[in-house]
């Protein structure tokens, strides 16, 4: 505010001035008068772009969150309870397949990885008894992201954590959990190798539907939220006009006996 007014204070004795100069000042004052309204209208927009950008800026600090994130907060509550039901509602697994991706491998990454921050050595030794979240809240952090459209604040308020720790650990653990789900046989996922697999899966489709001859499959689509890029070829590429967010698509192949199937 102060280097407006010092810029308008500026503006009006250049404009005073002019009043009292003679001709051969004239232009050098016009210029002078020119480039002060230029730079008070760029500081102006500057301003204004600023305040209409605050109402976005929704966020939640260390001191609306509960204290510690590994007491008693929504998500231990949840993890706690080992319920079938919350957990595939929350997360999309029952609570012996999300035990058995933090045993195959996601656990043992969370804690033997560093996760990457700017200015820091990939060789840091990890210290995860410091974390805010373990290998258990980390899943689970990434599987509410991936299971809901909710928004980052939601989970800041689930998991009483600040924006930049949500932001971070979320880069980090859906790394290590495509890196883990693709060494895991349970979830692999392979077109079927033979002509009698073709026909029996035919025979289960033409039981339920006599029309569809030939069919071996079913096609789905899967829309899994993602940060906004700064990159604008990016942000386009992801964002989606009709649910007016940005996702990354996938497209599915089941076969009828509900397995997941991909060229292999």
């Amino acid at each position: 505010m102060s280097a407006t007014m010092d810029l308008e204070a500026f503006l009006l004795h250049q404009l005073d001035d002019d009043l009292d100069i003679d001709e051969t000042d004239s232009e050098q004052a016009l210029i002078a008068t020119a480039i002060a309204s230029i730079a008070l209208g760029a500081h102006e927009a500057r301003r204004r772009r600023a305040e209409r950008r605050k109402p976005s800026r929704l966020y939640l600090c260390r001191a609306q969150l509960l204290r510690n994130p590994r007491g008693t907060t929504p998500w231990q509550t949840l993890f706690r309870s080992g319920s079938d039901r919350a957990y595939i509602t929350t997360m999309g697994f029952d609570v012996k397949t999300f035990h058995a991706i933090v045993s195959g491998g996601f656990g043992e990454a969370w804690n033997t990885l560093p996760i990457p921050r700017e200015g820091v050595p990939t060789t840091t030794i990890p210290r995860p008894s410091t974390r805010s979240l373990d290998e258990y809240g980390a899943l689970g952090l990434v599987l509410h992201y991936l299971n809901s459209t909710m928004r980052e604040i939601s989970l800041q308020q689930i998991f009483a954590l600040i924006p930049s720790t949500v932001s971070r650990y979320l880069t980090f653990s859906l790394h290590i959990l495509l890196e883990v789900l693709r060494r895991m046989p349970d979830a692999a996922i392979k077109w079927p190798k033979r002509h009698e697999d073709f026909e029996e899966y035919n025979d289960l489709i033409l039981a339920r539907h006599p029309r569809l001859m030939g069919a071996f499959g079913s096609i789905d689509g899967l829309n899994l939220a993602c940060q906004t890029s700064d990159d604008e070829e990016m942000e386009n590429a992801t964002y989606n006009g009709w649910l007016c967010e940005h996702f990354v698509s996938s497209v599915l192949v089941f076969s009828p006996k509900a397995d997941i199937r991909k060229a292999s």
